[in-house]
């Protein structure tokens, strides 16, 4: 790709909505934040019209806004929103979760159990940013072996959406604990291949979220 005009190729495009997704979701991107196409252009050396189709997509997607003479910015969301984008995730992570246990091998049953013991090491550690990176991996990783990409195209979105309050609720005294114990219960259901239990113990994992959510909403209303 090279910077300046020109007709946007369908792969440009998903190069950069793809970054800007991981931009968002790691941080660099903030809720509010403007997003030049100048500068975009100049970070992703994307031509202008891959950039200009990428945001046009996040917006359709609700993840970026853009308003006439200024451009684009990180669409902000509400807690409440938060918590019905992750009611929403429990849904779609779950029969996730159920493809997964169906079709994952001894390899990946091995790989996802690594994961298990990094986010343990985390918690010992008190790390609540490699917390949420490793978080991400586990989620992300069980969403990849279900191979359901309907599902995975849901989930670019909602998660982008809502990345920042679960880093919030990770601050939450003791929710890394309560989030470890859940994950390994998802990982070992998800590699003992039953599929029921496996969607049942994602839901319940993020309902739980949706638990700490409320919770953060009334630490917030005490101030």
């Amino acid at each position: 790709m090279t910077a300046g005009g020109g007709t946007a190729t369908t792969d440009a495009v998903a190069v950069v909505v793809s970054a800007v997704r991981d931009g968002i979701m790691q941080g660099r991107f903030a809720p509010g934040q403007r997003l030049p196409e100048a500068d975009l252009v100049a970070l992703y050396d994307a031509s202008r019209g891959a950039v200009r189709a990428a945001l046009a997509q996040l917006e359709n997607e609700g993840i970026v806004e853009r308003e006439r003479n200024r451009g684009a910015r990180v669409r902000p969301i509400s807690l409440q929103e938060a918590v019905e984008i992750t009611e929403a995730r429990a849904v779609v992570e779950g029969l996730c979760a159920a493809k997964a246990a169906v079709k994952a091998t001894p390899d990946d049953h091995r790989k996802l159990r690594e994961l298990g013991v990094e986010l343990a090491a985390t918690v010992e550690n008190s790390d609540v940013v490699a917390y949420s990176q490793v978080n991400q991996q586990i989620h992300r990783a069980i969403r990849d072996l279900s191979g359901h990409e309907t599902a995975g195209r849901m989930l670019d979105r909602l998660r982008t959406q809502s990345v920042r309050y679960h880093y919030t609720v990770a601050l939450l005294p003791g929710r890394p604990s309560v989030g470890l114990q859940e994950h390994l219960e998802v990982i070992e259901t998800v590699c003992a291949g039953d599929p029921v239990v496996a969607e049942q113990r994602m839901r319940a994992h993020l309902l739980s979220v949706v638990d700490a959510l409320h919770q953060l909403d009334a630490n917030l209303h005490q101030w």
